[in-house]
């Protein structure tokens, strides 16, 4: 089992439903509606840099959760990053995406709960 959460730029506010079918449509691979951000490659590169994808980890690290607590390669755009972690981690990460997309004004779903969260409201 898994913790899901999704980043895009925030070019408009939605409610936690259409948050919710927006985050559908980017697990159909539909990003049409999406505006291209500079600032998803810049939190892609500093979320990858504290815990490396998991194509990317050392063998030694393999299984080494606080490395990289990621159970899937995770699905970017320029408009999107859809990011899976292992369960055991979902609180710490929860947390860290949360503080790193307000840094980068990104919003945050969290699809376990159906909510949207902005950076700055």
């Amino acid at each position: 089992m898994s913790y899901d959460l999704a980043v895009w730029y925030p070019s408009r506010l939605l409610s936690d439903e259409e948050a919710l079918k927006q985050y559908q449509e980017l697990c159909n691979e539909i990003i049409g509606d999406l505006e291209p951000h500079t600032s998803i490659d810049a939190f892609y590169l500093e979320l990858s840099s504290v815990h490396p994808e998991i194509d990317d980890v050392p063998e030694d690290k393999i299984g080494d959760f606080d490395f990289s607590p990621w159970s899937v390669e995770h699905d970017r755009s320029d408009r999107h990053i859809l990011m899976s972690c292992v369960w055991s981690r979902s609180d710490y990460v929860y947390d860290f995406v949360l503080k790193l997309a307000k840094k980068h004004g990104l919003a945050v779903f969290d699809p376990q709960l159906t909510k949207i969260h902005y950076p700055n409201v």
